[in-house]
């Protein structure tokens, strides 16, 4: 059996293998520093102002407002960070509260709490030191003031609860009349008075007060 390749050309082989090798691993490297660099020069340059005026609303804290008097209360150092207010009297209350966010006329008007979300005019209007409630429709949650953990999605759903926690409301007046009830679950639109002209609409639960760890079905008309 011959080879073809004297001994002094597979070890230059060898050595040019390796070198190509080194030369990747280098690279790989460099690009891996570049990167941040790259980000770090587009976000100081000019150019990468997407739109002009740049977006007005922002404040101190990561907080943004916008609206007649949203985050009103906020100080110039604020405590509270990372909060959006967006609507006529929004987080107007709001010191040291954080990560809240507040959508429509009102929301959170009251609040100085944290993690709260409310989408709606008048959503968790007057809650206070509740904390992880989620309110989506109009005047869900309105009277919340110190229960937490509620998520309430429908107009007026959970509208009078005031310290109840733990509840979860889906549907048009779900859980209406609860005041300090917790833990309920309602899922259902179907009687409750729907603001702002007191319309009646039956809802699962609409009656219940203070009653907790329940598990009725919406109720039937």
């Amino acid at each position: 059996m011959q080879f073809n390749n004297p001994p002094g050309k597979i070890k230059n082989n060898m050595t040019t293998l390796r070198l190509r090798k080194s030369i990747g691993r280098s690279s790989s490297r460099l690009a891996l520093l570049l990167i941040p660099l790259v980000f770090a020069c587009f976000a100081l340059s000019p150019l990468a102002q997407a739109v002009s005026p740049p977006p007005d609303g922002g404040y101190p804290g990561q907080n943004t407002a916008e609206g007649y008097n949203a985050l009103f209360s906020l100080s110039p150092t604020p405590a509270g960070g990372f909060n959006t207010a967006i609507g006529w009297l929004s987080l107007f209350a709001n010191t040291t509260g954080s990560f809240n966010t507040g959508v429509g006329a009102g929301t959170l008007w009251a609040n100085t709490s944290h993690n709260n979300t409310a989408v709606g005019a008048g959503a968790l209007t007057l809650n206070t030191t509740g904390e992880g409630n989620t309110a989506n429709g109009a005047f869900a949650l309105l009277q919340n003031t110190v229960g937490k953990g509620n998520t309430a999605v429908g107009a007026a759903t959970l509208v009078f609860n005031t310290e109840g926690s733990g509840n979860t409301a889906v549907g048009v007046n779900a859980l209406t009349e609860n005041t300090t009830g917790g833990f309920n679950p309602a899922v259902g639109a179907g009687p409750g008075l729907l603001p702002p002209d007191n319309t009646n609409v039956p809802a699962a639960l609409g009656s219940n007060t203070t009653g907790g760890a329940t598990r009725p079905l919406a109720r039937r008309t």
